[in-house]
């Protein structure tokens, strides 16, 4: 079986390709259909679409096939905005949600050909980042109708109806500055929020959040990822500040009840940023610090070895069949 195709995206020098877990790179020319210096913020892909995959960019959306190794651009209202988040239905592959920047959230229903804006009251400025945007949409997995969103600055926001319409949740959030989300179901459902201030977790759907506090040198978190095989492991990105000049990946084996550092071989040179793993080997994992040094994992999680290729700023990235 071959490995996974392993794709990040960087702020201002596109999407780079690794077919051999990181071993080796290559990042497609302008002729391919994405110009050199693309700036992608989103990555996403989807099991029933084995070799494509979507960017969210600063000019639009774009399609990757591996077939072809070209890329194709679906126009529309994206193309206006910053594409900062980007999520597949699990069921249906055409069902698409983008969250953008200026903040909004749009739904495609038929892969991206048409877009309807969806019914959502987001904050238009913000102090410190100048307009909102939204840093991650995800589908519930434990109830396949609800919808997450984290808007930066802008507290969580939930959809009951795919996506349609969003209601905001900020109950007891120490920040409405949130990074990333995640679904985890154990007992009972968990929802995990992460923030400039630290990591929320929620057991009632999001109406009431509590600040869960690390046993860390700095609270800010950015990224909280289940590995590919379920929920009871978990990864968190922690460090001192974005793009931060330090930082840890955390890992939990009992659905985010305790964390524990892994021990990313030094020294780290930002905040990690986010983390990777893929359903047809969840025992290789890879992440990515903010300021671009990449780090794998061949055993879910235990040992981390760095590897020689670093970029500049990344933003995303993502595992393909």
């Amino acid at each position: 079986m071959n490995p996974p195709t392993l794709c990040v995206g960087t702020a201002g020098t596109s999407v780079w390709f690794s077919r051999d877990l990181g071993d080796t790179w290559e990042r497609p020319y302008s002729e391919s259909g994405l110009y050199l210096e693309a700036r992608v913020w989103a990555l996403c892909s989807h099991p029933d679409r084995p070799g494509e995959l979507l960017a969210g960019t600063d000019s639009g959306l774009y399609r990757w096939s591996e077939a072809s190794r070209t890329w194709t651009h679906l126009p529309g209202p994206l193309d206006a905005l910053c594409t900062w988040a980007l999520a597949q239905d699990p069921r249906d592959a055409n069902v698409i949600v983008a969250g953008t920047h200026p903040a909004a959230l749009f739904v495609s229903e038929d892969g991206g050909r048409s877009w309807h804006t969806a019914q959502a009251t987001l904050a238009q400025t913000c102090v410190f980042v100048g307009r909102p945007r939204v840093t991650q949409v995800l589908f519930d997995p434990t109830h396949p109708d609800t919808l997450w969103a984290g808007v930066e600055i802008d507290a969580v926001h939930r959809s009951a109806d795919r996506g349609r319409t969003w209601t905001r949740l900020d109950q007891g959030l120490l920040s409405g500055d949130i990074h990333g989300l995640a679904v985890v179901q154990h007992v009972n459902t968990t929802v995990y929020a992460t923030t400039n201030k630290g990591l929320h977790r929620s057991d009632d759907g999001g109406l009431h959040w509590t600040f869960q506090p690390l046993d860390a040198p700095w609270q800010y978190t950015r990224s909280i990822t289940a590995r590919a095989d379920g929920d009871s492991t978990l990864f968190l990105t922690n460090g001192n500040g974005p793009p931060g000049s330090t930082g840890r990946l955390l890992r939990s084996v009992d659905y985010g009840t305790s964390w524990h550092d892994v021990g990313l071989p030094g020294p780290i040179n930002s905040t990690p940023w986010c983390v990777v793993s893929h359903v047809s080997n969840p025992q290789v994992v890879f992440t990515v610090t903010n300021l671009g040094q990449l780090f794998r994992s061949l055993d879910g999680g235990l040992t981390w070895a760095k590897l020689p290729r670093e970029f500049g700023e990344v933003r995303s990235m993502q595992l393909l069949a």
